[in-house]
C-alpha cells in the first residue's frame, strides 16, 4: 500500500532534483517567517536566492538544540498558532523543553512516513499493533498510533507501564506487532518467560527505537519475544518515529529522503563527510510547514550509504546510531560510548543484559565502574566463580575501550528496569 516504487526506487539524479526544489522552498519559508533563521543567514551573508540546490546545503548554518530552547516555546514556528493542530515537546531533562508544532499537513506526512516504515517490514491491515511507547508530549506513542491507523491495522494504544496488564492484552487481543523502546522490550521478554507465555503470544514483528541498541540486544529481544526486531528512528524535533527504518535486509535504515535531507559531518570541523565515514547526523526538513528545520545537528553518530539496497530501494541508508556525541563519556582522555560496553556484555552468557556505568573522580583521576547483573541461570554465591567472571569481563572491556574498568557483578534483577528510555550512566563528576 505504501510501497511507492516511483519514489523509493527513483534514480539519484531524480531524487536530487526533487530535494533541491523542496530545499529552496523550505529555506525561503524559514527565512521569511522564522526570525532566528533569518538572523543566522544574514550573519552568514546569505539570502534565500543563494541556495539553488543540494550543492549549496553546506553553506547554510547549523541549527542546534540550544536554538530551539532559546526560542522557547514558539519562536521557531513558521506558521501562526491558528494553523497548528498538534504540539509535542521533548522531556526537557537537560534544560528547557524543545517544542515542536505540526499543521494538519505535517501530521499527514508524519503518518505516511510511519506507515511506510511499518509496511516496509510487512505490517498489513490484518495485523494487531500493540503500541507501548509513551503517549503524550513524547512523539513515540502517537507517531506509532497514527502510522498503524494509516496502514489500517487494529491499533492498541497501550502506552507504557503495568507490564502484567501489557502481557494480558498481548495474549488476549492477539497482538502481532509491538512498538516500544528496546530496553522495555527486554523487560517484556523477561516477563513473558516468567509468566510462561511464550507459546500464547502471536507477536511476529517489533519496531524498537528512541535509544541506541546493539545487534546483541536484537538477538536477545528476538529470542525472548519470538519476533523479528527492526530499528526505527526519529526525533521529536524532526517529526517523530518514521524518519528512517530498517527493511528486512537489515543493512541500514532507509531515510524518507523526499522529506528529510541527510548529511553526516565531522564533529570537530562541521564539514560533510563522504559515505562510510562516521560522524554527526544532520537533518534538513524540506516539507514541514509549522516548523521547518535547516541543518539540524542531532549529535547522533552514524554513517550514510547511497548504493541501492538488496530490497530494491534507492533511498539513502543510515547505519544504526551507536550513540550521541553529547552522550559520549570522556574518561581519562578516551571516548567511551555505552553501546560499546553493552556489546561486550552481551557476549557473556553468564551476564544479563542489564548494566549501570558509574563514572567518578578520585584524586584528580577519573574512575570507571560497570555494575553488571548476573543471569539467573548463572547466578552463584561462589566467590571464586564470581571473581573469575569479573576478570573475564574486565579483560574484554579493557581490550575494547583501551582503559581500565572495575567490574562489579550484582544479583539478578537488582538493577532498575525502565519502561521508557533506559538510564545507563551515572556520572558523579557532574553532580554537586
Amino acid at each position: 500500500m505504501f510501497w511507492n516504487e516511483q519514489l523509493e526506487t527513483m534514480s539519484r539524479d531524480e531524487m536530487t532534483a526533487l530535494q533541491g526544489a523542496r530545499l529552496r522552498d523550505a529555506v525561503t519559508r524559514a527565512y521569511g517567517h522564522v526570525a532566528p533563521y533569518r538572523a543566522k543567514m544574514k550573519a552568514a551573508g546569505l539570502e534565500p536566492g543563494d541556495i539553488r540546490g543540494l550543492e549549496d546545503l553546506p553553506r547554510l548554518p547549523f541549527t542546534l538544540k540550544t536554538d530551539l530552547r532559546d526560542s522557547y516555546p514558539y519562536g521557531m514556528f513558521a506558521t501562526p498558532l491558528s494553523e497548528v493542530v498538534r504540539i509535542h515537546a521533548s522531556s526537557g531533562t537537560t534544560g528547557k523543553q524543545t517544542v515542536v508544532g505540526y499543521t494538519k499537513k505535517d501530521v499527514d506526512i508524519w503518518s505516511e512516513c510511519m506507515a511506510r516504515s511499518l509496511t516496509m517490514c510487512g505490517v498489513t491491515r490484518e495485523d494487531v499493533m500493540h503500541v507501548s511507547y509513551g503517549y503524550g508530549l513524547f512523539t513515540g506513542g502517537l507517531g506509532g498510533h497514527y502510522g498503524g491507523e494509516t496502514v489500517g491495522c487494529a491499533t492498541i494504544p497501550v502506552s507504557t507501564g503495568n507490564t502484567k496488564r501489557q502481557l494480558q492484552i498481548m495474549a488476549d487481543f492477539g497482538s502481532t506487532v509491538l512498538l516500544c523502546t528496546p530496553s522495555y522490550a527486554m523487560l517484556l521478554g523477561d516477563a513473558v518467560r516468567a509468566a510462561g507465555l511464550q507459546d500464547k503470544l502471536k507477536l511476529r514483528l517489533g519496531f524498537f527505537g528512541a535509544e541506541p541498541w546493539t545487534e546483541g540486544m536484537r538477538a536477545e529481544i528476538e529470542a525472548r519475544l519470538g519476533l523479528k526486531a527492526y530499528d526505527i528512528y526519529g526525533l521529536s524535533e524532526i517529526s517523530g518515529p518514521g524518519v528512517a527504518n530498517e527493511c528486512p535486509c537489515k543493512t541500514g535504515l532507509h531515510v524518507q529522503e523526499d522529506h528529510f535531507l541527510t548529511e553526516v559531518v565531522d564533529p570537530a570541523t562541521g564539514q560533510p563527510l563522504p559515505d562510510g565515514q562516521r560522524g554527526e547526523l544532520v537533518f534538513t526538513c524540506v516539507t514541514k510547514e509549522a516548523m521547518p528545520l535547516i541543518r539540524y545537528n542531532t549529535r547522533d553518530i552514524t554513517s550514510l550509504k547511497h548504493e541501492k539496497c538488496a530490497c530494491g530501494r534507492t533511498l539513502v541508508r543510515m547505519d544504526k546510531p551507536t550513540g550521541r556525541t553529547d552522550d559520549m563519556l570522556i574518561i581519562r582522555g578516551v571516548n567511551v560510548f555505552p553501546s560499546q560496553i553493552e556489546a561486550v556484555l552481551l557476549g557473556f552468557g553468564e551476564a544479563a543484559p542489564y548494566y549501570l556505568i558509574v563514572v567518578d573522580r578520585k584524586d584528580n583521576l577519573d574512575t570507571l565502574e560497570i555494575q553488571v547483573e548476573m543471569a539467573e541461570t548463572a547466578f552463584s554465591d561462589e566467590v571464586r566463580a564470581i571473581e573469575e567472571l569479573e576478570r573475564r569481563i574486565r579483560r574484554e572491556v579493557e581490550s575494547t575501550l583501551g582503559i581500565a574498568a572495575k567490574i562489579t557483578l550484582v544479583q539478578p534483577k537488582s538493577i532498575e528496569r525502565s519502561e521508557g528510555k533506559a538510564k545507563r550512566v551515572i556520572d558523579k563528576r557532574t553532580l554537586g
